[in-house]
């Protein structure tokens, strides 16, 4: 295979040696000039030199304007490396691998394990979400007092994500999720018990899952910025967030079913077991880094590491137990963009995970169980267009795009689609055309994860999970006004549309901000602003 480089003027080559083209195979560069071509109009200073995999070259020569091809014969498939690469240090420019070789990877396998942790994290937050109608027409609860409840587990929410964010960056993410999921199954499990205790028992077994679940996204956010490089990760992150939004469908359609025939508390229970099984199989396949997995081979071991552009510096304050720079990370504009995009993606997100079975039921006056499928059909879409934005993400950093644009460009589909969806959605008359609305509010939301949420590795690589946990608290605080507020201004009013083009107008707010701050860079945050 010969590889085919663009490369711009003042571009010099002379410290690299041997640059790795393909595998172990190394093409010298020792006689290679310096290229400066003042001279000459801009469109035509660019050289193009073909890079061949095999071996005995011996060096790279330019001869005015004319290519040097370095293969002994016409190539069938060539691969292009962006201008942007060529300033890459010789170790990154390697080939990608193709795509049998990336879904059996131990990096996917990883993944997949995160994205089944992410769904369970979910299944055991939505059984709430159904559980509370029964539970509202039994004990005489109002809609208020109902939202009160489902916020418990904000409670809990709140208080975790910073320090869980900090645990990560310094213990790794396989101790960290394991005890998170080990406490919030045990809370869910331990549900039914506390509700028929009492009502504070409930709220406080709520809000322990709160508290565990806390160190989910942190945790997810922290092992594929170690695991996948960054021309993968958005692909990383969607396969993830699928599982989270699959956890979605799973508890609202599996909960109804559970609880006709175990009862209210049967969804509990199962969820509940279910991830004292995910645990066995995380603590014995899973590493928080590459290279402590048992079972990684030595290939994508180097491929990892060769391609990977986070910082490789040691993070001290954590190994001597320092404070993070909360000061300095708030003194930098891109830290507010991901918190405004993050508090406001929460805010929408538990809004309709919380709301929608209830606004079916009392809007359009379907019973229980077909109030849960329509409002699960919309996260069975999250899980698939999230996954299709990734792939997207990924091809257009690969094709040149800056990081910083897909970036803006993902969180404008991610933040104005909903939005305009949202106002449609306030135009149903029937439930079949307000699912399909909702289904593409929460579709085209999927897209915000390859903006803010992978955003965060990228300006921050070595405060990802303490910047992660921070804006999960702020997005935590803004789901808690949401959700309860709601309630309330259902009450007063009397209508949810009100409370939704509320939402779709925050929607479009936060996408200004996002993109008038954001940044694909990194960040300094050694210095304040």
């Amino acid at each position: 295979m010969c590889y085919s480089l663009s490369l711009q003027p003042s571009i010099d080559y002379r410290n690299r040696k041997t640059p790795k083209i393909h595998g172990d195979r190394a093409v010298l560069t020792s006689s290679l000039p310096t290229l400066r071509f003042p001279s000459l109009p801009e469109r035509d200073r660019r050289k193009k030199l073909l890079l061949c995999s095999g071996g005995g070259v011996g060096s790279l020569k330019f001869d005015g304007n004319t290519p040097v091809e370095l293969c002994g014969i016409i190539p069938r498939h060539r691969f292009r490396v962006s201008c942007s690469d060529a300033r890459r240090t010789p170790a990154e420019v390697t080939a990608q691998p193709d795509f049998s070789e990336f879904i059996t990877s131990e990096r996917v396998k990883v993944v997949a394990m995160l994205a089944l942790a992410l769904a369970l994290c979910n299944a055991d937050r939505v059984v709430m979400s159904v559980a509370i109608v029964p539970l509202s027409l039994s004990r005489g609860w109002s809609k208020s007092f109902s939202g009160i409840v489902q916020s418990s587990f904000l409670w809990g929410y709140l208080i975790s994500p910073i320090a869980g964010g900090t645990l990560v960056d310094r213990y790794g993410g396989k101790v960290v999720m394991a005890w998170g999921v080990a406490l919030w199954s045990l809370a869910t499990f331990l549900t039914p018990w506390a509700a028929d205790t009492s009502l504070w028992a409930l709220l406080a077994a709520r809000a322990m899952v709160g508290v565990a679940e806390g160190v989910a996204l942190p945790c997810m956010n922290n092992m594929v910025a170690r695991w996948f490089p960054p021309t993968e990760r958005s692909r990383a992150v969607g396969i993830a967030m699928a599982g989270f939004q699959l956890g979605n469908v799973v508890g609202l359609m599996l909960s109804p079913i559970l609880m006709s025939q175990g009862g209210i508390y049967g969804p509990f229970v199962i969820f509940g077991l279910s991830g004292f099984l995910w645990l066995l199989v995380w603590l014995s396949a899973t590493s928080s880094v590459p290279d402590r997995h048992p079972q990684i081979t030595k290939s994508e071991l180097e491929y990892i590491k060769q391609k990977q552009q986070t910082s490789t510096r040691v993070n001290k304050q954590y190994i001597t137990g320092g404070i993070p720079p909360f000061g300095r990370l708030l003194s930098k504009m891109p830290t507010w963009a991901v918190i405004v995009a993050n508090s406001m993606h929460s805010w929408g997100f538990f809004v309709i995970l919380s709301w929608m079975p209830i606004y079916f039921n009392t809007v359009y006056h379907v019973n229980l169980k077909q109030a849960a499928w329509f409002s699960a059909v919309p996260w069975s879409m999250m899980a698939f267009t999230g996954y299709l934005a990734g792939f997207w993400s990924d091809l257009l950093i690969r094709r040149g795009t800056s990081i910083t644009l897909t970036r803006k460009i993902m969180q404008s589909i991610g933040f104005i689609g909903p939005g305009i969806a949202l106002i449609g959605l306030t135009t149903a008359k029937q439930p079949l055309v307000a699912s399909a609305w909702l289904s593409l509010a929460v579709g085209l939301k999927s897209f915000s994860h390859l903006g803010f949420l992978i955003n965060l590795q990228e300006i921050a690589p070595e405060y990802s999970g303490v910047l992660h946990g921070m804006c999960l608290t702020a997005g935590t605080l803004a789901a808690i006004v949401g959700t309860v507020g709601a309630g309330f201004f259902v009450e007063l009013l009397g209508s949810f549309q009100g409370f939704i083009l509320l939402t779709a107008i925050l929607y479009l707010l936060s996408a200004l901000f996002y993109n008038i701050y954001a940044t694909g860079e990194r960040v300094d945050f050694d210095t304040t602003a």
